[in-house]
Parts: C-alpha cells; sequence; structure tokens
C-alpha cells in the first residue's frame, strides 16, 4: 500500500474519546441573549486553541503559518476561503442547558487592596469585569447577565475524529486539562476546566520563553534560560472563591509595578502597555482599541485530594505587526513579571515541574 492510499484508509476509521468534563470556577459562556449557556462550539474553539499548540510541538515549534492553517483547515473545517471544507472532528455535549449560578445569587468573593485606586476593590470584579458588573442601587458586584455555569457543574463530552489525527487530537486534550479555560475574562482563571477520561500522560510543550517572541502566535509555555518552566503555583485552598481572591491580588501586584507616568491617549507605549492593551484610562493612541490579549495565563485545577491550586503559566508570544513591538522593551518588562512571581510572598508561589 502506497503511503497515500494508506493516509486515506486512516482517514477513512474514525476514533471516539468520552470525557466528563467540570467547571473548577464559574464560567461566563454567552448564549445569543448573552446568559451562561452549556454549548458545543466553545469546546471546539478551546480544542482548536490548544490543537495548534500540539501541532507546532510536534513540528519542532516551526513557524510555518501558512501550513499550520492548511493543517487546521482540513480538520476543523473553514468556510472563509470559499472552499466549504467540513470538519472532519465531531464534538457533542450530552445536554445545552442554562447555567444554574442566577444573577440574583451572585456572592462576592471578598475586596483586595489596590494602590492606584486608593481604596480596595472587589476581587470578582476585578478579574471579571465584563461578564461581572458593579450594580450601583445593590452596591455590590452582581453578574451582567441572567446566569452564568456554576462551579461544579459537569456534562458528559464526546468526540469522534479521523484515526489519523488521533495523536495531535489526543495532545490538545491533555493540554486542555491542565491549562484550558473556557468563556469571559477565562485568562484570569474564570472557566477553569477539568477534564475525566482516558487521557494520555506526556510532558508539557516547553520553549525558552525569548525564543517564543520569534512569532505573534501562542504556541508553546515558555521556559526560562536554566530550562524551568515558567509555571507557578499557589495553593492549596479549600474554595475557588478563595483562590481567585488570592490570583486577584497578585495580578494587581504585578501590574502596578509598572507605574504610569501619561495618562489618557498616551503617545508612546509604556511597560505596562506591553503586558495588555487596551487599559481602562491609559490607552495608547496610535494603537487606538488595539486588543493585546495578556499571554501571562490563570487557571484553577483540582489535586488528587480535590483541594484547589492556582496555577499561573506564560504562554509567550510577539505583539502583532500592528503594535509595532519593541522586542527588547517587552523582553524587560515579561523578565520583571518572572522575578516578581519568583519572589512573591518570599516564595509562596511556586515553580512547577514540565511533568
Amino acid at each position: 500500500m502506497t503511503a497515500q492510499a494508506m493516509t486515506k484508509s486512516l482517514q477513512g476509521r474514525m476514533e471516539t474519546r468520552q470525557f466528563t468534563i467540570r467547571f473548577v470556577t464559574p464560567a461566563f459562556l454567552g448564549n445569543a441573549e448573552q446568559d451562561g449557556q452549556w454549548r458545543a462550539p466553545p469546546f471546539k474553539h478551546l480544542l482548536r486553541e490548544w490543537w495548534r499548540v500540539a501541532w507546532a510541538e510536534a513540528n519542532g515549534f516551526s513557524n510555518d503559518y501558512r501550513s499550520l492553517r492548511e493543517q487546521e483547515g482540513a480538520l476543523f473545517g473553514t468556510a472563509a476561503d470559499g472552499s466549504g471544507n467540513r470538519s472532519r472532528v465531531r464534538l457533542r455535549l450530552d445536554k445545552w442547558s442554562t447555567g444554574k449560578l442566577r444573577r440574583s445569587e451572585w456572592n462576592e468573593i471578598g475586596k483586595v487592596s489596590h494602590p492606584e485606586v486608593g481604596r480596595s476593590v472587589g476581587a470578582d470584579l476585578y478579574l471579571g469585569f465584563g461578564p461581572l458588573t458593579y450594580d450601583r442601587q445593590s452596591r455590590r458586584t452582581a453578574l451582567k447577565t441572567n446566569a452564568a455555569i456554576q462551579a461544579g457543574e459537569q456534562a458528559t463530552l464526546r468526540l469522534a475524529f479521523p484515526v489519523a489525527d488521533a495523536a495531535l487530537l489526543d495532545r490538545a486534550l491533555f493540554l486542555i486539562d491542565a491549562f484550558g479555560t473556557l468563556g469571559g475574562r477565562s485568562r484570569n482563571g474564570w472557566g477553569s476546566v477539568s477534564l475525566a477520561g482516558d487521557l494520555p500522560d506526556g510532558k508539557y510543550p516547553l520553549r525558552d520563553w525569548r525564543e517564543c517572541l520569534d512569532r505573534d502566535w501562542p504556541h508553546a509555555i515558555g521556559k526560562d534560560g536554566k530550562g524551568v518552566p515558567l509555571i507557578w503555583r499557589i495553593g492549596p485552598f479549600d474554595d475557588w472563591w478563595r483562590l481567585m481572591r488570592q490570583l486577584a491580588e497578585i495580578k494587581i501586584g504585578l501590574r502596578t509595578q509598572f507605574a504610569f507616568r501619561s495618562g489618557k491617549k498616551a503617545s508612546r507605549p509604556e511597560s505596562r502597555h506591553w503586558l495588555s492593551h487596551p487599559v481602562t484610562h491609559h490607552n495608547v493612541e496610535p494603537w487606538k482599541q488595539g486588543r493585546l490579549p495578556n499571554s501571562l495565563r490563570f487557571k484553577v485545577v483540582r489535586d488528587a485530594n480535590g483541594r484547589l491550586h492556582g496555577r499561573i503559566f506564560h504562554v509567550p508570544c510577539l505583539p502583532p505587526g500592528q503594535f509595532e513591538p519593541d522586542r527588547q522593551a517587552i523582553e524587560r518588562v515579561w523578565q520583571q513579571v518572572h522575578d516578581y512571581l519568583d519572589g512573591y510572598l518570599d516564595g509562596r508561589l511556586r515553580r512547577e515541574e514540565g511533568v
């Protein structure tokens, strides 16, 4: 059998996977009315996101973006180029119900000090502004919509895909369990998911973080010059809300160490702008409302004893060209962030190994 014939034969055979997917923290997965609802498309998007990382790792962290997009489109489908390729990945949830956390049931998780505001702020509002809002009438944090998915809610996730694509998709599922989050403000730890089922073991896809700045798309977990992963853990905690409050304190600290010298419509970026943009009252005028997502992400994970830990990890990449990235300045800023996390509360944050 020729290699081409063998590939066609493998593509014709399907494999299946089944997992119990559980939210460890509340998730803001909006439907058409923006209410929290279990829906398959966000899970497929998450699978696609981490498949890209698995692809990059399997290809020696190649920067052949055209090849990546071609293979991604062939597997997950694309309509953008008019080809009408259908997805070879089938994904099903056993329910599409509205989340159980109602607007009236949101409980604040406590306040944290914010040196630039001059008073304490709601930790949940700081990490979740957008899906969460401040209700002036009740003078407390509230859900912006009618419902969200509560921590602890779970569903059955079923997948089917060609056997030829199994290795990379299994790898992506492993990475989702380790690092995946879903929904609004998920980079801050909301919508942290866990997968229970037949997951493969493996090491994390690590690459020197400075080398990761050779492209503008996320493709690896960073490691420092000594080869230690840029993954920090704090905990254990008994409740997700106590942990999220701690993560809010960490994020405020690592951001406010970069003090602003300019106000609104800065003519050029300052150090903190390289973390993320836009910034309330401190946008960069040439960038307008251009969105630069933070490449430092948070996730809440559960250990074998059921206790919760915060995982902070860096997925470095260069800002897109329209931001005219200053690589030297960016390296300086992120090194300062890494140093801050290494020294946080005399070592309460601990580096994780690469598994």
